[in-house]
C-alpha cells in the first residue's frame, strides 16, 4: 500500500470583466483546481455582475497555494463573493498561501465580499491582496477571520496568520494594512491581541472622498445593527473609510458590514440591495 502524501493544491483563477451596452460581463475566465468560478448572475439587473468563486476542495492545508488575478475594465460594476466560509486546516509546518491581484480601471466599481475564513488551531496561513485603482475607480472590500473553531471550544493556541492588504491609486498608497498573529494563550487573552475574542474583521472603502456628514451617517447606521459598540470602530482614510471589528461572533461582524454595504449602495444608487441568497 502506498504511503505517499498527496501533493498540495496549486490553484489559480483569472477573471476579466468589461462593460458594454449597459451590461457588465466576464469576458475572460481561466481557472485551475481547486478554484472555480460559477456562472455570473444579475439579481439587480444587467448593470452589476454577481460572481461567485468556489474552492472545490473545501479548505486549505499546509503547502497549498492559490493565485488569483482580477481585472475590471472601465465602467464595470462587479460583486464577488464565496458560497461558504473558507477553512485553513492544522499544518505540520508548511504554510498555506493565497495571493490576489486586482486592477480596477476608471469609473469601475468592485465589491469584494467573501465569506469568512476559519483558521483551525495550528494553521499556518499567509494571504496577500494587492489592489491597483485607476482615477475614478472605487472598491469596497471586507475580510473576516475566525481564529479557532470556537463553537467546539477551540482556541488559536498554535499556528500563524499573516494578512497583507495593499491598496494603491497610481503611486499613492490609499490603504496599507499588514497584520500578523502567532497563536498562543497570551495573544488570545491580550488586549493588544484577540482580547479573549475569536473573530476579527476589516471593511474598507477606497476611491471615494467621505464628508463628515457621510461618516456620521455610517456610524449611526452601525448603531442600528444591535452589535455592541465596543466591538467596532470606523475611521476616515485618505480616500474612504475603514471599519474594524473584534468580538465573539461571525454573525455580528457580518451584520455590521452588510449594513454598511447596504447603506452605501442606497446613498449611491437610491436602492438597498437584497442579501445575496448564497449568504443565507
Amino acid at each position: 500500500m502506498s504511503t505517499a502524501k498527496p501533493s498540495p493544491w496549486q490553484g489559480s483563477l483569472a477573471l476579466v470583466f468589461a462593460h458594454n451596452g449597459g451590461k457588465t460581463r466576464a469576458i475572460q475566465r481561466a481557472s485551475k483546481a481547486p478554484l472555480k468560478v460559477q456562472r455570473s448572475h444579475y439579481p439587480e439587473g444587467p448593470g452589476i455582475c454577481y460572481t461567485t468563486i468556489v474552492h472545490t476542495a473545501g479548505g486549505m492545508v499546509g503547502g497549498d497555494g492559490l493565485d488569483q488575478s482580477i481585472h475590471l475594465h472601465p465602467q464595470s460594476k462587479v460583486f464577488i463573493t464565496t458560497p461558504a466560509a473558507g477553512k485553513v486546516y492544522r499544518s505540520t509546518g508548511a504554510t498555506a498561501s493565497q495571493s490576489i491581484k486586482i486592477r480596477v480601471e476608471a469609473d469601475a466599481c468592485l465589491e469584494w465580499l467573501p465569506q469568512e475564513t476559519i483558521l483551525f488551531n495550528g494553521a499556518q496561513y499567509h494571504q496577500q491582496l494587492y489592489i491597483d485603482l485607476a482615477p475614478g475607480a472605487t472598491v469596497l472590500l471586507w475580510d473576516i477571520t475566525r481564529f479557532g473553531r470556537s463553537a467546539r471550544g477551540e482556541q488559536f493556541l498554535q499556528g500563524t496568520w499573516q494578512s497583507y492588504v495593499d491598496l494603491w491609486l497610481g503611486d499613492t498608497p490609499l490603504f496599507i494594512d499588514h497584520q500578523s498573529l502567532s497563536g498562543g494563550a497570551e495573544v488570545v487573552a491580550s488586549p493588544h491581541g484577540l482580547h479573549g475574542y475569536s473573530v476579527i474583521g476589516t471593511l474598507t472603502l477606497a476611491g471615494l472622498d467621505m464628508t463628515n456628514s457621510a461618516l456620521a451617517a455610517l456610524r449611526k447606521q452601525l448603531t442600528t445593527t444591535g452589535v455592541e459598540m465596543s466591538h467596532h470602530w470606523l475611521t476616515r482614510t485618505l480616500s474612504g473609510f475603514v471599519c474594524r471589528y473584534r468580538g465573539p461572533s461571525s454573525q455580528a461582524v457580518r451584520r455590521c458590514f452588510t449594513s454598511l454595504w447596504q447603506h452605501l449602495r442606497f446613498s449611491q444608487y437610491g436602492k438597498i440591495p437584497s442579501i445575496p441568497r448564497i449568504w443565507r
